[in-house]
């Protein structure tokens, strides 16, 4: 590896224009990146990491500039460069794999079409041979077929694949800098790994450098050779990766460190948990392995039962129909979690959805207090959906952006016209401080709130109603590791108050080891394996259920404790 720094920054510092005055979005931050080296930039949202990153390919949002400080690329300063010399160097000198694949692909645009323009724009192809880049281009960043793929939109993509075709585009150019900006942060764990594995082996064959901007403090010991750690705009320590993660010094480092979930760490139980012993109520039958079917053992307190669930979707066009779910059985014991966990299309969310009766199934049963949820009458369902509320992925795209935080939270309360108006306030106060949210939001908008913030919002109104079960579909996956920390505990902690169930949905199996009593793992619509959460992170029996585990950025690191 060269001495000479590829790229370096000095005392950048970026504001931000805006109707309350100018924000110091970032501040005096310094970092080096030699040719050849991957560098990650960790933190939470709003730390500074990506605004940086945009600074440095001169892509910053509207209302921002450099205040100060310098880019240097090869010792050229790039930092108040010309539009015209910026689009040189975007593309050829620095690629960029932006986060969200969907927002960032024209999505009227074939895929081919769009590696295309970054090729010719800077003279490495001529229309003569543009297509064969292109095939090139997406051979590279692994796309099967890639000559299919190339006449294809961004919507017959999946999430993986999307992120390929961003990847193809970043690099299509071979820019001798690469910027990822949580280039995973949406994808499964095992999709995660087949990415990142690509932009590594691409990268170490170019010999580019890596910039990766990820609030996944594992996940950049993993992947990169040093890591530097931002905290509201500034530099708060950097160094080698496994040093940092073993030995944080700074305090913000440590409590990144603290927060990030591990398969190694025990299941977050507040102190209430552990007043009163329960009998083992393990939904695994492990008389039947080769059927790992999720039914209590002996006489256990059921809130739900299902059995033989299987949900078919007609495929027009196609021989066969597709099936989402098929012949799944699990219980979810009273006053305690169970957690479905598997890829995208693994068919725990359409299994959620049956529960909550969005989605009625093909076959099978599902039992609530003993009854068949098919069977319930008009008012006997107005009951059922008092008492099962869910939680939602995205707390944003759930809440009413028109509604204040107190219309969000008493709308169950009206609609099923619980109590007086003054009652709903009081209600509505009480929730709030329940979820651990200030009286001063009561007349805010969700927009004015932070993800963690709104999904606490999105739990206060969840448990309006006083449910007995709440169905968290993915409900931390949009966040950071700190604030994922606070929700985690804040279900445990309400969990433990009102003895409340819960069906959790994840990808995530290190989120699922500190959260669940009982673990499901789906693949492919089936159920793989079941059994408690001790048994599935000690013992996992089968190869899916390994290779999930295996998946988890930073699993194999010595995270310090």
């Amino acid at each position: 590896m060269s001495g000479v720094p590829l790229l370096s920054v000095e005392g950048l510092a970026v504001d931000f224009a805006t109707i309350d005055g100018v924000v110091h979005a970032v501040e005096g931050v310094d970092l080096e990146i030699s040719p050849g080296e991957t560098v990650a930039i960790v933190g939470e949202s709003g730390s500074g990491k990506s605004t940086t990153a945009m600074a440095i390919i001169g892509l910053l949002a509207g209302g921002g500039k450099i205040a100060a400080g310098s880019i240097r690329l090869d010792g050229r300063d790039i930092s108040h460069a010309s539009e015209h010399d910026l689009r040189a160097i975007r593309g050829r000198d620095i690629g960029l794999v932006p986060q969200d694949p969907m927002s960032n692909l024209n999505p009227v645009a074939k895929v081919g079409t769009q590696v295309a323009e970054t090729l010719l724009a800077h003279g490495l192809a001529t229309r003569q041979n543009v297509r064969e880049k292109v095939v090139e281009a997406l051979t590279a960043a692994g796309l099967p077929d890639p000559e299919r793929r190339a006449k294809q939109y961004p919507h017959e993509f999946s999430g993986g694949m999307r992120q390929r075709a961003l990847i193809a585009i970043g690099l299509a150019c071979k820019p001798r800098l690469l910027i990822a900006d949580e280039p995973t942060s949406a994808l499964d764990v095992t999709v995660q790994r087949t990415i990142l594995d690509q932009i590594g082996a691409m990268t170490r064959e170019l010999g580019t450098a890596v910039l990766l901007i990820t609030h996944d403090l594992g996940l950049a010991a993993e992947r990169a050779e040093r890591v530097v750690v931002m905290h509201r705009g500034r530099v708060v320590e950097q160094g080698p990766a496994q040093q940092i993660l073993e030995n944080p010094q700074h305090p913000y480092t440590q409590s990144l460190v603290q927060a990030a979930p591990s398969v190694a760490a025990a299941r977050l139980r507040p102190e209430a948990f552990h007043v009163e012993e329960r009998e083992p109520a393990a939904p695994v039958d492990e008389a039947d392995a080769s059927a790992p079917a999720a039914t209590p053992k002996g006489k256990t307190d059921n809130i739900v039962e299902i059995e033989g669930l299987t949900k078919v979707y007609p495929v027009r066009g196609r021989g066969e129909d597709f099936v989402a779910v098929n012949d799944v059985s699990l219980a979810i014991p009273r006053g305690e979690t169970v957690a479905i966990v598997g890829e995208s299309g693994s068919g725990k969310t359409t299994t959620a959805r049956m529960l909550l009766k969005v989605v009625e199934p093909t076959s099978g049963l599902i039992r609530y207090e003993g009854k068949d949820i098919s069977t319930l009458n008009r008012s006997d369902t107005r009951d059922f959906r008092q008492r099962v509320q869910p939680i939602f992925q995205d707390p944003y795209s759930s809440l009413n952006p028109m509604f204040t935080i107190e219309r969000l939270i008493a709308e169950p309360l009206e609609f099923y016209r619980r109590g007086s108006r003054n009652d709903r306030r009081s209600r509505v106060r009480k929730l709030l401080d329940d979820v651990a949210l200030p009286q001063s939001m009561l007349s805010r908008y969700p927009s004015e709130l932070s993800g963690g913030q709104r999904q606490r919002v999105a739990i206060a109104r969840a448990l309006a109603l006083s449910p007995e079960l709440i169905v968290c579909d993915e409900p931390v996956s949009a966040l950071d590791v700190l604030v994922q920390d606070q929700i985690l505990t804040l279900l445990g902690d309400l969990q433990s108050e009102y003895g409340l169930s819960y069906l959790f949905i994840s990808h995530d199996l290190a989120v699922v080891r500190l959260i669940s009593d009982y673990v499901c793992v789906m693949k492919d619509g089936s159920l793989v394996e079941a059994a408690s959460s001790e048994e599935i992170f000690t013992n996992p029996r089968d190869p899916y259920t390994r290779r999930l585990l295996a998946s988890i950025p930073g699993n194999e690191l010595n995270i310090a404790s």
